[in-house]
């Protein structure tokens, strides 16, 4: 008699066999694929806050006003798909009360409209596609995939620079926890602007290019570890003028210490990172190990029942072994 593996055997060698190859295809191969920058996107994060801006109709700084900040951001995804590059249009609008809702970018305080441009994988930017401005750093509208505990190059907008944030530790955003990172801006030159002599107290001139000063008294973001992905930001702008030469701000633009993200966008962020990050876990951890466990299982059952096989007697011209005579 001969022994021979069963169908099942091999059955179940072949199936565990192919879960320990998937296990590691999933993990080195298919997760970083899927570990890339969205070119269909289309969100709207609100901030709000307190603060101090000029109003042209009072001609003078006033105070303890609500400022909100509405930033949207939508994906050109012909451009995307020809360049092979995450594009991103994004507009930024700076309102008080009177000009919310706002039916004209120009009634805003401050409106920003720029395309950013980056590679899907590492999020750094990529300098084509009619990016506006030209952008450096690591992180902007989000952070690069799989957040380190370090600190990081931000882009500030407003700066028209990167600004380093420090790691500090962990926070949680409606239950949800994200590494968190925070950062200044000292008084920095931006550039200039024409305006009447009066408003930065040189009223014997005119006009006056008054020179204008930006600062911000704090920036923290809160980014999922996984995706980069921005659960939370508070930012604290602060604009004046100076007269020419002058070491004082002579006019506030817009001072607002603490413009945060609102209860929605807080919880439609963390939503999102909740998905997303799952998404990259299932890829990258729990089907990996569920592969691979499931492999070595059946493999091992199909070895074993391949090595007992099945006794089939031997062919009538097969001459008996010298052992059974």
């Amino acid at each position: 008699m001969r022994r021979t593996p069963s169908p099942l055997s091999l059955t179940l060698l072949g199936l565990g066999t192919f879960l320990l190859v998937l296990a590691p295809l999933l993990t080195w191969y298919v997760e970083p694929r899927a570990a890339v920058n969205p070119i269909d996107i289309d969100t709207t994060a609100v901030y709000t806050g307190t603060g101090s801006y000029f109003d042209t109709g009072e001609i003078k700084t006033v105070h303890d006003r609500r400022i909100t900040v509405t930033q949207q951001v939508r994906g050109d995804v012909e451009d995307s798909e020809h360049s092979g590059r995450a594009v991103w249009d994004v507009t930024t609008s700076v309102d008080s009360d009177e000009s919310l809702p706002a039916a004209d970018p120009h009634d805003a305080l401050e409106f920003f409209a720029n395309r950013w441009v980056t590679n899907r994988s590492t999020n750094k930017p990529a300098h084509c596609c009619q990016e506006n401005p030209y952008f450096e750093g690591d992180a902007y509208l989000k952070f690069p995939f799989d957040v380190r505990k370090h600190s990081y190059q931000w882009w500030d907008n407003s700066l028209g620079s990167t600004v380093v944030l420090h790691y500090a530790g962990t926070r949680r955003i409606q239950g949800y926890p994200g590494y968190r990172f925070t950062g200044t801006v000292a008084p920095t030159r931006i550039g200039t602007r024409l305006v009447p002599g009066s408003i930065v107290g040189e009223p014997q001139r005119p006009q006056v290019l008054a020179e204008e000063w930006y600062s911000n008294h704090g920036i923290e973001l809160v980014a999922d570890q996984r995706t980069g992905r921005v659960i939370y930001a508070q930012v604290g702008p602060r604009r004046a003028l100076r007269a020419p030469g002058s070491a004082k701000d002579a006019v506030v633009l817009l001072d607002a210490p603490k413009l945060g993200f609102t209860t929605a966008t807080q919880r439609d962020q963390v939503r999102q990172a909740k998905r997303e990050s799952g998404r990259l876990r299932l890829l990258g951890q729990t089907l990996p190990m569920t592969a691979a466990v499931a492999g070595f299982v059946l493999t091992a059952a199909g070895g074993g029942l391949a090595a007992r096989g099945r006794q089939r007697p031997d062919s009538p011209g097969t001459p008996p072994s010298p052992l059974t005579m």
